[in-house]
């Protein structure tokens, strides 16, 4: 799969679980403990909010606090759409020119940079399922791919605190992948 793609679908992914959280369900905790689901829509935009500047070439100290506290504002679902979109316009643009973006832990290759935000869609996105009672499902060759990427920097996240410890891991590749980073599936039963 094309790295672009990649990141277009998870982006995608994200945002169609955005765009079904009603009213009632921004306070709702999340597997993230020390979110809620406003939270981690917040989070997710402001990841987003930065990705523009940072491929087109910005600084850290260029972008500065701009981007902190709550950026949702009396509207989420439309701040969180208009962020996802112009995220993913920014990556189609400069992704094809490569190049490095200048991060808080170092410089990287922008692809390593557009790895990291697929896998963070993904797994939020699933992470906001759970949350608001939503489809659980992930795209399998989404799965596979943020997987492979994954596999050879679980230990460098977890030592970082980027993740918490492993899960324990289920004999699917979604289950594997959400035990990488974490997570534990919850059971719920016919109804929710």
């Amino acid at each position: 799969m094309e790295l672009a793609d990649l990141h277009r679908r998870s982006v995608e992914s994200w945002r169609s679980r955005l765009d079904a959280v009603d009213d009632s369900q921004w306070n709702l905790p999340t597997p993230c403990t020390e979110w809620d689901v406003r939270a981690l829509v917040n989070h997710v935009v402001s990841e987003e909010l930065w990705t523009v500047p940072i491929v087109d070439g910005a600084t850290l100290e260029a972008v500065g606090d701009r981007f902190d506290g709550d950026l949702l504002g009396d509207d989420p679902t439309a701040v969180g759409r208009a962020a996802a979109t112009e995220a993913a316009a920014a990556v189609d643009r400069c992704l094809p020119g490569g190049g490095t973006v200048q991060l808080s832990f170092g410089v990287v290759p922008i692809e390593e940079y557009v790895h990291q935000l697929s896998a963070d869609h993904l797994v939020h996105s699933w992470d906001l399922a759970v949350a608001t009672h939503q489809d659980l499902s992930l795209d399998l060759e989404l799965v596979r791919e943020v997987s492979e990427w994954f596999a050879e920097r679980e230990e460098m996240y977890r030592d970082a605190g980027a993740v918490g410890p492993a899960g324990p891991a289920g004999g699917d590749p979604q289950s594997a992948l959400l035990a990488a980073f974490g997570r534990v599936a919850p059971h719920r039963d016919e109804n929710g």
